[in-house]
C-alpha cells in the first residue's frame, strides 16, 4: 500500500475536525464490548450508552445496582485499562 494511502481509522484518530466522530465511535465500543470486559454481569446488567465519559448500565435489580455502585471506581479502572485509555470517568445506574 502508498504511503499516500490511509485506512479509514487513520483519518478519524488523526484529523481533529473529527474529534466528535471518534468519540461515538469510542463511547459505542464500550457498550459493545461492555459483556466482554465483565462476562460474569450479562445476566443481570446492560450497557445502555455511554456519553461524555459517562456510562449508563442498566439492571433491574436493585441490590445487583447497589453493589456495582459500590464497585464503581474498579468497573471504571477495569473499562480504562481494557482500553489503555481514560474512556469513562463516571458510571449512572439506572433501572429503566
Amino acid at each position: 500500500m502508498s504511503d499516500s494511502f490511509k485506512s479509514i481509522k487513520e483519518i478519524i484518530e488523526s484529523s481533529p475536525e473529527l474529534k466528535n466522530i471518534k468519540q461515538l465511535i469510542d463511547d459505542g465500543d464500550i457498550v459493545k464490548d461492555f459483556h466482554k470486559i465483565f462476562p460474569e454481569l450479562k445476566t443481570v446488567v446492560k450497557a445502555v450508552k455511554c456519553i461524555k465519559q459517562t456510562l449508563t448500565l442498566k439492571s433491574d435489580n436493585p441490590t445487583v445496582r447497589n453493589e456495582l455502585k459500590f464497585r464503581e471506581k474498579e468497573i471504571i479502572e477495569k473499562i480504562n485499562s481494557f482500553y489503555k485509555q481514560e474512556r469513562v470517568n463516571r458510571i449512572k445506574f439506572s433501572n429503566k
